[in-house]
């Protein structure tokens, strides 16, 4: 049997810190396996606006997955309409699309009169705490995208997620459409924080 070896990067604390790190550790891996897409979460524009100045000269197509309209206030989008005119005009897909991992499931699960959990959020959690926050966040972007047709399901893609903000999680994915989601392939954490 064959076997590979890669490396793999711990940082110290989570959280936005990391975020030129993760990102230039996202793009080195994306070039040395010759993938074509970077997923990267992004609420205000922010890291989307750091994600594209890092990629620039880079083959490397960049998918933005920001919140839906109305995630933390009704009728209103987080992303800054500002940056997402200048990311459109150098290419960059910025897509929006209901947290698959919760969703409606919330909306249940919060409600007084219905409460308890729900599978998708008992999934989400598990990834949270068990591996990393920027892991479910990667996955779930994931998901978003292929689901949005941004992205093919044959090809691997590297999906960055974090902690509150910035992104601290990278990984190498093979993406499913939700529908299908026990065939999405985490195929490698290249970089994560070793503390939660």
């Amino acid at each position: 049997m064959g076997y590979s070896t890669k490396k793999i990067w711990y940082f110290d604390k989570p959280g936005s810190g990391n975020t030129q790190d993760a990102l230039r550790i996202a793009t080195e891996r994306a070039k040395e396996l010759g993938i074509r897409s970077l997923i990267v979460p992004s609420t205000s524009g922010q890291t989307a606006k750091t994600a594209s100045d890092t990629l620039q000269g880079t083959e490397i197509s960049l998918i933005v997955v920001s919140h839906v309209v109305g995630f933390s206030s009704p009728g209103v989008w987080e992303f800054d309409n500002k940056i997402a005119d200048e990311l459109r005009e150098q290419g960059v897909k910025i897509i929006t699309g209901t947290h698959v991992l919760s969703g409606l499931e919330r909306a249940f699960s919060s409600s007084p009169k219905i409460g308890g959990g729900s599978r998708s959020e008992a999934v989400a959690e598990a990834l949270r705490r068990i591996i990393a926050i920027g892991l479910k966040v990667a996955v779930e972007c994931t998901l978003i995208a292929a689901d949005q047709g941004v992205i093919p399901v044959t090809e691997e893609v590297i999906a960055l997620g974090g902690t509150a903000s910035g992104v601290d999680t990278v990984c190498v994915i093979r993406p499913s459409h939700t529908s299908r989601f026990f065939d999405l392939q985490v195929r490698e954490i290249v970089a994560m924080p070793r503390e939660r």
